[in-house]
């Protein structure tokens, strides 16, 4: 199983204000019907996917359990249970996380309120292009040839630059130079 670091996780958790996602919890009321995990729990168990790189909800489950004595550092009472984690990913509205992600960047990059200032003074709006290569195992997808033991595909990605969300995505072979492949 990945392992990372209780205290670092901690330390990242920390940056995250605790008021901010309680004020956002209340207003989105996205812990009424929790089934036992509260919406930091569901956060800290989500970033805690993110950062051990791990794949399933029982490796979730069990990663945070391994953690029993640390736990209380990270703000959560009990590790959940693989079934919890289902029931509350598939009923909780995402619209708390959404907010909770545009506050963060406020906190941590103020320098974003400026370049919005600036960027609504253009009046048009503005998109952000970009593509990347995705790697994957040839001998798992037969299909997506890059190189001689390489397969991958290209994502091609618009961004809209007000919200840092994707407005367009295209899928193309790996080494298809545009779009238009």
């Amino acid at each position: 199983m990945p392992e990372i670091k209780v205290n670092l996780f901690s330390q990242i958790l920390n940056i995250i204000d605790r008021n901010m996602v309680n004020k956002l919890v209340r207003k989105h009321q996205s812990d009424k019907h929790s089934k036992g995990i509260n919406t930091w729990t569901h956060l800290v168990s989500m970033l805690f996917c993110h950062l051990a790189k791990v794949s399933s909800l029982r490796e979730i489950s069990n990663g945070l359990r391994s953690a029993t004595g640390n736990l209380n550092h990270l703000g959560v009472e009990t590790a959940p249970c693989k079934s919890s984690l289902s029931y509350i990913n598939q009923h909780r509205g995402w619209e708390v996380f959404r907010d909770m992600y545009f506050d963060l960047l406020e906190v941590l990059e103020p320098s974003l309120a400026l370049r919005r200032q600036y960027a609504s003074r253009l009046r048009r709006k503005i998109y952000l292009m970009d593509s990347t290569v995705v790697s994957l195992c040839l001998s798992v997808f037969d299909w997506a040839h890059f190189r001689t033991r390489k397969g991958g595909v290209k994502l091609h990605t618009v961004l809209d630059y007000d919200n840092c969300l994707p407005t367009f995505l295209h899928v193309t072979e790996a080494r298809c130079p545009t779009p238009h492949c």
